[in-house]
């Protein structure tokens, strides 16, 4: 599998936080990576840097969003945009380092997404 950093992404994700209102995300701290050659089924996916690492590393919390670029090239641009949302709403409000998951506490990721891309593209 190759990985390789992905400005393009990288700016899509920083536009996101910023109209999004995303304060919580510190856009320094999250990388944007393609990779090609991934048997996975998803389009995207989010790494994260647990907080044991950063502590014996002495450094801050990241993320890494990595789009599979033989499935997320094949979606059309108003569908990489809600698959990126997806991705940055598993960011914690803390930016701890942690993932959120798809359900919890009266949330569901799949409506979210649905209510941010709306507020997006007025």
């Amino acid at each position: 599998m190759k990985w390789q950093r992905d400005g393009k992404i990288q700016k899509e994700l920083r536009k996101l936080v910023r109209h999004l209102s995303f304060d919580h995300v510190r856009p320094t701290q999250v990388h944007a990576f393609r990779t090609y050659g991934s048997k996975a089924r998803a389009y995207a996916r989010i790494w994260a840097f647990p907080k044991i690492f950063q502590e014996v590393l002495n450094v801050q919390p990241a993320y890494v969003i990595e789009v599979l670029s033989e499935k997320f090239d094949k979606l059309s641009e108003d569908n990489k945009t809600k698959v990126l949302i997806h991705e940055l709403l598993h960011i914690p409000k803390n930016f701890s380092g942690s993932l959120l998951p798809h359900r919890g506490r009266g949330r569901r990721l799949d409506k979210e997404v649905e209510r941010l891309y709306k507020m997006y593209k007025t």
